[in-house]
């Protein structure tokens, strides 16, 4: 599967979660509140992942911030 393949899935399953979400502040039975919470699940798993496999590099955005970066006001 080449990179725009897996990015147009990713743009696919966002919107999927959107959708859901959008859905989920109507007003639904708890049956269809269950369904949508079930599909909401599985989207976010699916994004999960194939972002793994297309961004396989991770940030560390937890440590202190050195260099010029850290100089700009």
């Amino acid at each position: 599967m080449t990179t725009d393949e897996k990015l147009a899935r990713l743009r696919a399953h966002r919107n999927n979660v959107h959708r859901y979400r959008r859905l989920l502040s109507t007003r639904l039975s708890d049956l269809e509140r269950e369904f949508l919470m079930k599909r909401l699940s599985e989207e976010q798993i699916a994004i999960d992942a194939l972002s793994t496999t297309t961004f396989p590099f991770s940030l560390n955005l937890d440590g202190p911030i050195t260099g010029a970066a850290s100089r700009v006001a």
